[in-house]
């Protein structure tokens, strides 16, 4: 049912491989083993954009980044890219994002960058693996503390939203806003991730007891979701049409964390395993308390491949 999601993403795959050399349907089509026709088709079926498009948006967003953070020419960077030459790759720029190379590399503002697609999500795998999966292994979080220094935050939130999904469901555009956090990725605080998420509100704690009925009390999950990118307390970089910006109080956070996985075939398990931990963990185990004070955030940090999978609670000392 979800063999072209995973083909397509393979041609994702391909293109991020091949991105500085010049593109050819038929080579990729060749490599991958499918006929131009279908992978074009199935391509702009479910990415919504078509393969010429996405190539050309993926090239001047990694021209861009390039442009903001390395010192190498505009005439370089147009060819890396394949680009004819310098003018070309400013009239792209600029119907892109309405600025010139040379301008945006002298004051970086946010724009909207194209972004890897992904159309082969660990859902798509574990409906196609269903039949074959084996007992998984049984998994546990590490809890370690940190200290996340006074800082800002840009990005949206969502007080009806309650997890990364319900807030995409909600109106928010993944690629708009995705591409926009990225292009920010440079003003990001040290030592953090530059895509951050989170939760306003942890949710209430484990009922104790059963009700009239006898069930066992349920616990209240985390709401209130947000995304975007802490950056230094004194950040003073433009906030993006449709985000705000603010400011986050230093704090102790206990860290529940799983170190990195495949996204694909662990997501789900290591994602549930990590929450679960975070949400009904009782902080006087270690010598704190849960730390409620305006503006502190719940933390969620999610890079499988390269950090892992992490939710970040505010607490203080007993």
């Amino acid at each position: 049912m979800y063999d072209w999601n995973e083909r397509v993403q393979e041609m994702i795959d391909w293109i991020e491989r091949h991105i500085e050399e010049p593109s050819s349907l038929a080579n990729m089509s060749a490599q991958l083993g499918y006929s131009p026709y279908y992978c074009t088709r199935h391509f702009h079926r479910l990415t919504g954009t078509t393969l010429r498009d996405y190539i050309r948006l993926r090239r001047i967003s990694l021209a861009a980044l390039e442009l903001r953070d390395c010192d190498a020419r505009v005439l370089d960077i147009a060819v890396k890219y394949g680009f004819s030459s310098h003018e070309a790759m400013t009239r792209a720029f600029r119907r892109e994002f309405g600025i010139t190379p040379q301008d945006y590399r002298r004051s970086p503002r946010p724009i909207r960058l194209t972004v890897r697609a992904e159309v082969f999500s660990p859902y798509h795998y574990l409906m196609k693996e269903r039949n074959r999966m084996e007992q998984a292994e049984n998994r546990r979080a590490e809890i370690k503390v940190e200290h996340i220094p006074a800082h800002r935050f840009i990005g949206i939130w969502d007080e009806e939203a309650t997890d990364y999904g319900n807030f995409w469901e909600r109106g928010h555009d993944c690629d708009e806003v995705s591409g926009t956090i990225e292009s920010l990725s440079h003003e990001k605080l040290e030592g953090q991730l530059g895509h951050t998420a989170g939760w306003l509100h942890a949710g209430e704690a484990e009922a104790d007891g059963q009700d009239a009925a006898g069930r066992q009390g349920e616990r209240k999950g985390p709401s209130g979701y947000f995304y975007g990118i802490p950056a230094p307390a004194g950040c003073s970089a433009e906030v993006p049409e449709g985000m705000e910006r603010r400011e986050v109080p230093e704090s102790e956070y206990l860290v529940f964390f799983h170190p990195p996985y495949d996204y694909l075939q662990e997501n789900g398990e290591v994602q549930q395993t990590v929450e679960q931990t975070a949400w009904n963990f009782d902080p006087a185990r270690l010598g704190y308390d849960w730390n409620d004070a305006p503006g502190v955030q719940n933390y969620q940090r999610h890079f499988p491949e390269g950090y892992g999978y992490a939710v970040l609670r505010p607490v203080k000392k007993v």
